[in-house]
């Protein structure tokens, strides 16, 4: 089989009839682009990880029900899926109450399943945490079509039907988002490119 050519509303249908494998290779085809979506949206890798598994869940109850109707526009589907269950998170973390270390972080963030080196630990945190926190000072309406668009690659056809806009006013906040991160960016004096 080979997967890069078959289209998405194919292998669908190939899982409906009984073929795992090609479940397997729609999974594989599209999980970077939807979890990095989640991360992006939920700012946590362990959150993020549970809600990529609860989005496959509902995908496959869906389609095993008979309620997949999208032909080829699977990933925008799983997108709408992954994105509403990420706000589902985030709505619910509001109303959870923070534990803070002595240093006002919450102290789930540190706990680790695995052991890094405190040098690997520290250019990771470094690397990731000043971007994530200015993409986090966006508006959310700009925020989010940059994270469609840089982080799922979605197209801006495909945010607008996500979102539920039109096409021109994606483009706009994808390039009002872009502005506003260059002048955070310059105003905290990190090099623009």
């Amino acid at each position: 089989m080979d997967a890069p050519m078959i289209t998405d509303g194919v292998l669908i249908q190939r899982y409906i009839a009984g073929n795992q494998a090609a479940f397997e290779t729609l999974l594989k085809r599209h999980k970077t682009r939807i979890f990095t979506s989640i991360y992006v949206l939920v700012n946590d890798r362990y959150l993020a990880e549970d809600i990529f598994q609860e989005v496959f869940i509902k995908v496959v109850q869906s389609v095993n029900a008979g309620k997949y109707n999208h032909e080829d526009k699977f990933l925008p589907w799983a997108m709408r899926i992954a994105r509403n269950l990420s706000i589902d998170h985030i709505r619910s973390r509001k109303r959870m109450p923070m534990v803070t270390d002595s240093e006002g972080g919450d102290i789930f963030d540190n706990i680790g399943l695995f052991e890094k080196s405190p040098e690997q630990l520290r250019i990771e945190k470094d690397k990731n945490s000043h971007l994530r926190s200015l993409i986090w000072k966006l508006p959310e309406e700009q925020r989010e079509v940059l994270v469609l668009r840089h982080y799922a690659d979605l197209s801006f056809k495909e945010i607008a039907a996500l979102t539920n806009s039109n096409l021109n006013t994606c483009i706009g906040r994808m390039h009002y988002a872009v502005l506003n991160l260059r002048k955070m960016m310059q105003k905290n004096s990190v090099a623009v490119k």
